[in-house]
């Protein structure tokens, strides 16, 4: 019973509700009773305890004070976060905020225009001298609560500006490189560019401050500007131009919105391949390569889609893989295949993807079978060639017979023809032969008498009656019987 406390606000009232919004709680996420009981003089009756409650989920977002300038053709919102300076209530959402406005025209209000901006914003593609009337409420996402609309608040745009401000910013990545570019219609006129993070949008304030130069966008005088990649941080950043003549300014462009991963290049991957086995390829997958020969080093984890196909065919196989080595199995030995791959980011919502790689060919080893055939055609081949070899020396043979015989005689005449005169009668030849005789004198010497008879040629021979050749052999055998008789007296003397 001692913990009670007044609540301030809440004491003597004459009315059935009170407002203790001004009571500096210390913690809003904690639970809170109270309880109220009704005075009549010195009577008093009971207490009433009511429901206990958190004051955060019970607390409502309230009508925003808002604070507006004027341009030619924008006009600048700045909006008090929802709660009081030294309130706790807001305190930690303040970056969790949404303000949803809505706009239009003063003399028609049915040219209604709905936006969603931060605390510090700008409206733009209004038309100068007009008056804008506006209104804005505040939103939380989680827990989900809506606030009350502010009161309508109105302003009169200015006159046009002497000096335009850029349009149309646009950012895009080349190579290694951002290039900015903008549209301007004069000439003559000098440009610069700033870039500030996007994360500052949701912390109420100005912070004009922050916005830096961007380098080699600074009094330029095209509408464009190249802009190394290491100019900046990886993250969200907004980007805006000015234009300027002689001493006078344009107010600054609308902001461009710059993702340094949306606009960074995904480089088409190097690939290889080689056949492994006897009806496989190995696709390797490798980083993309900078001109010193060094891997880009990639922001974001990368998935890789490989088209495969054979050469002589249209017909292809497409495969997404995380992984940077792929085996296609089960191929035509003997077949030239290709293949071609890109890279892209494995998370969908920034759809980016790479260009194909260069296509790459190769070709498959033969197979069992055609190792087989390869095997039998050796052996055929080597076959044929001594059967052809064989082929050949056989007619070699029967050639030299019919037309190059040989001058010696087949053995079985040399046989039948074994006496030296009937041998000498048929052979032609260009040399003498030479008989030997013996004569045997009283002296007991035996001198040797060499003849020699010249052989008549076979044609010769031929031409002779058959009567001489008969002479011939008798007159040979009685002298041979001579010198045998005259051998043997010899010997008996």
């Amino acid at each position: 019973m001692e913990n009670w406390k007044k609540l301030p606000g809440c004491q003597h009232i004459t009315s059935t509700e009170c407002n203790f919004s001004s009571v500096k709680l210390k913690n809003v996420y904690e639970k809170i009773e109270l309880r109220i009981r009704a005075e009549k003089g010195n009577n008093t009756s009971q207490w009433h305890e009511v429901k206990p409650f958190i004051p955060f989920q019970e607390a409502q977002i309230g009508p925003l004070d808002v604070h507006l300038e004027a341009e030619d053709k924008a006009i600048i919102i700045n909006i008090s976060p929802p709660g009081t300076k030294d309130s706790v209530m807001w305190a930690m959402d303040h970056s969790s905020f949404i303000y949803s406005l809505v706009i239009w025209k003063n003399s028609s209000s049915l040219e209604e225009r709905t936006e969603t901006v931060y605390s510090r914003d700008k409206i733009y593609k209004l038309s100068p001298e007009t008056t804008y009337c506006l209104k804005v409420k505040a939103e939380l996402r989680s827990p989900r609560r809506v606030g009350f609309y502010s009161p309508v608040y109105c302003i009169n745009t200015t006159e046009k500006h002497k000096v335009p401000s850029p349009e149309n910013i646009q950012i895009d990545a080349e190579n290694q490189v951002y290039v900015l570019k903008w549209d301007y219609a004069h000439e003559n006129t000098t440009f610069r560019a700033q870039w500030s993070h996007e994360f500052l949008k949701r912390i109420p304030g100005s912070h004009s401050d922050k916005w830096k130069q961007i380098p080699n966008c600074e009094d330029v005088e095209t509408t464009h500007c190249v802009i190394p990649q290491n100019a900046f941080p990886e993250g969200i950043h907004r980007i805006r131009v000015q234009a300027s003549v002689g001493n006078n300014t344009s107010f600054w462009s609308e902001e461009k919105i710059f993702n340094t991963e949306m606009k960074t290049i995904i480089f088409p991957p190097v690939i290889s391949m080689k056949s492994v086995n006897d009806d496989s390829l190995h696709v390797s997958i490798g980083a993309p390569k900078e001109s010193e020969n060094k891997s880009v080093n990639q922001l974001y984890p990368l998935i890789y889609e490989v088209i495969f196909w054979e050469n002589t065919s249209n017909a292809e196989r497409k495969v997404v893989e995380k992984r940077t080595d792929v085996t296609f199995p089960n191929l035509k030995p003997l077949t030239v295949y290709c293949v071609k791959a890109k890279a892209l980011t494995e998370n969908g919502k920034w759809n980016k993807s790479s260009v194909f790689s260069a296509t790459v060919c190769e070709k498959t080893k033969p197979g069992n079978t055609s190792k087989t055939w390869l095997i039998a055609g050796i052996c055929t081949a080597l076959f044929s060639i001594i059967v052809i070899i064989y082929v050949v020396k056989v007619l070699l043979r029967c050639i030299n017979y019919v037309f190059f015989p040989s001058s010696k005689p087949p053995s079985t005449v040399d046989e039948y023809f074994s006496e030296q005169p009937v041998r000498n009668l048929l052979l032609s030849t260009s040399e003498e032969q030479t008989e030997r005789c013996s004569i045997i004198e009283n002296a007991n010497t035996i001198t040797v008498i060499e003849e020699t008879n010249p052989i008549e040629d076979h044609k010769k021979y031929n031409s002779q009656t058959s009567q001489d050749s008969g002479n011939y052999s008798n007159e040979d055998e009685n002298s041979g019987s001579k010198i045998s008789e005259e051998l043997l007296e010899q010997e008996t003397v």
